[in-house]
């Protein structure tokens, strides 16, 4: 069988804990949040193993700490399963609301990239609610204010329920006086728990991206992380380079996800947790009792759903006119939205975030053209 996934990644994601403290969003797809599942040590020095020996041939190499939210296993906790990784940059995705001052000092102590969940102004914020069901923006920007105070630049990703192009500029405007570096924006997926995810309308979405991307012109202080996409995706195009994942000989980063008890899922984190009648849990394995490195190399002979997903790539190229962009719907948006099947073909997710994005972006470009 011929592998489609690289055999060393590009970074690993780790989730020091499923407990997500003191948010319970009503968009979140993660189905033990209010668990106190900790990832002990052992499982951080098995992936390290490994890790250690990727970075040292790639000084860009990533361990990315998600969730759950990670800052609730705790400051010595944290520190205690970074201590085995050598020369990787690490990064945190928190929803800032643990933050403080012994936070920050921390973050800086252990070099930490911090990225910063929040979905705009307050009246955007609505779903990021504390587990008592009151809304946490100021929470949020509490701990905001602390990283400010500490000098700790950090990015933002944000999810948008209702693409609405008549709140495109405050929303771009709220992140560039927040002073991020990198905005992200993730239209709410049906995925997960989370099965109320709204039918948005392709047509408001082209044209909340094209509303945003014209904000960004117009103050292009931050990176916009979509329009980035695009626009290097049209350079590539007009310069006559490949375009990836295009060629059907193509890599994808396995991009592991190292879930709490050492499981690991490849390609898609969002299945973490889960379980189905015929795929059981979606892990290819576990590091207590593989290595991390095997695991990865092996990946598609000991995960018998990415041969489906494979199909599901390839009808997605024979089919979809922006394949080329998109490179196919994810995994876990085929799963929870085709039934708990990865071989189906467009989704929801894609038709709003991949094929109205690159409609909208496009649009933008036209009508600024010289």
């Amino acid at each position: 069988m011929r592998t489609r996934l690289a055999r060393v990644p590009g970074s690993v994601i780790m989730q020091p804990t499923t407990q997500c403290l003191p948010m319970n969003c009503t968009y979140c797809y993660l189905p033990f949040r209010n668990m106190k599942h900790l990832m002990s040590v052992e499982v951080a020095r098995a992936v390290a193993g490994s890790v250690n020996e990727w970075a040292a041939a790639n000084p860009r190499f990533e361990v990315v700490w998600h969730g759950g939210e990670p800052l609730a296993a705790g400051r010595e906790h944290l520190a205690a399963l970074m201590a085995p990784f050598q020369d990787v940059k690490h990064s945190v995705q928190t929803n800032a609301a643990l933050i403080d001052g012994a936070w920050c000092e921390f973050l800086l102590k252990h070099q930490v990239q911090v990225g910063v969940s929040i979905d705009g102004p307050e009246d955007m914020n609505t779903q990021r609610v504390t587990r008592a069901g009151r809304p946490g923006f100021r929470l949020i920007m509490r701990g905001v204010e602390h990283l400010h105070r500490h000098g700790i630049p950090f990015s933002a990703i944000a999810v948008v329920s209702t693409p609405d192009p008549d709140r495109a500029s405050r929303f771009y405007d709220f992140f560039t006086d927040l002073g991020v570096t990198t905005l992200g924006v993730n239209v709410e997926e049906e995925e997960g728990v989370n099965l109320g995810a709204k039918d948005a309308d392709s047509v408001r979405a082209a044209e909340f991206w094209t509303a945003l991307a014209d904000a960004w012109r117009a103050n292009p202080v931050i990176r916009l992380r979509e329009v980035d996409r695009v626009l290097n995706f049209a350079g590539a195009v007009l310069g006559s380079q490949v375009t990836n994942p295009t060629p059907a000989s193509a890599l994808w980063d396995p991009l592991p996800t190292v879930a709490h008890d050492g499981g690991v899922i490849m390609l898609s984190p969002e299945l973490a947790g889960f379980d189905d009648s015929r795929f059981g849990d979606f892990t290819t394995g576990n590091v207590l009792r593989t290595g991390l490195e095997p695991l990865v190399v092996e990946a598609e002979a000991r995960t018998p759903w990415i041969t489906e997903f494979w199909n599901g790539v390839d009808a997605c190229r024979a089919t979809c006119p922006t394949f080329a962009f998109c490179g196919g719907a994810h995994a876990a948006n085929r799963y929870f939205e085709h039934d708990g099947r990865f071989d189906g073909t467009r989704t929801r997710y894609c038709t709003t975030a991949k094929i109205a994005l690159l409609e909208g972006v496009a649009r933008h470009v036209r009508e600024h053209r010289p």
